[in-house]
């Protein structure tokens, strides 16, 4: 009986972590908002055992901050720290992008190609008002890593900062513009790797991840 209480807790745990990490990423969740326990507990129909729990796997993700004695809110999103995300990201996604035009097959194109015909059809159901790709394999960025063949690069952009990355890419994708041109970007970035060249693959990355920066600074700046 313990262990089977035991193990629905963990399942509950697992559900309600996924189900909040993902409001958070799409913003669901405002920045800087607290974390209400008593209303998530009802709203999930999960004890608050489970849901702390929940609540710090999130502090490990960097999604939430909690203060003892005050409890837990979504973090904050400011230009500095921004800067410094996207710094990383420019540089080592564009690393993957070069190895993953060494490495990648004929297979991981289409595979690419696929994924990029299903974000077209979003963009077109929401009449380019949103490009929030799903986590894991149905995300571009994550699928690029992947290719990079290289795990300790995939541990850094796809494991310990992944969540905090994908979190700033929705607020650029937000932008009116962005997820059109964000869109274009990644088929010309498809293009390169399906060439084999690295070093085009790498410049239309970092390219890529700064035009998002520039992005999502105006926004920050206008708010």
């Amino acid at each position: 009986m313990n262990s089977q209480i035991g193990s629905k807790s963990f399942t509950l745990a697992d559900t309600v972590f996924d189900q909040i990490r993902t409001a958070i990423v799409k913003g669901e969740f405002p920045p800087g908002s607290k974390v209400n326990e008593p209303q998530l507990s009802k709203q999930y129909g999960i004890s608050r055992g489970p849901l702390r729990e929940a609540i710090r796997r999130l502090e490990g993700c960097k999604l939430v901050e909690i203060t003892p004695n005050v409890g837990a809110k979504v973090i904050s999103l400011n230009s500095e720290q921004a800067i410094e995300i996207y710094e990383i990201r420019e540089s080592l996604e564009g690393l993957a992008c070069r190895l993953a035009a060494q490495k990648s097959t004929e297979e991981d194109c289409r595979n690419l190609r696929d994924l990029l015909a299903n974000h077209e059809q979003q963009i077109q159901s929401e009449n380019g008002r949103l490009y929030y790709q799903k986590e894991g394999d149905l995300d571009f960025h994550y699928l690029i890593v992947q290719l990079s063949g290289n795990t300790r690069l995939f541990n850094l952009l796809c494991d310990e900062l992944y969540h905090l990355l994908r979190l700033y890419r929705v607020q650029t994708s937000s932008s009116p513009s962005r997820p059109v041109q964000a869109f274009k970007e990644h088929h010309q970035i498809v293009d390169a790797i399906e060439n084999g060249d690295g070093e085009l693959a790498e410049l239309l990355m970092r390219r890529h991840i700064a035009s998002a920066k520039d992005t999502l600074m105006h926004q920050m700046k206008s708010k």
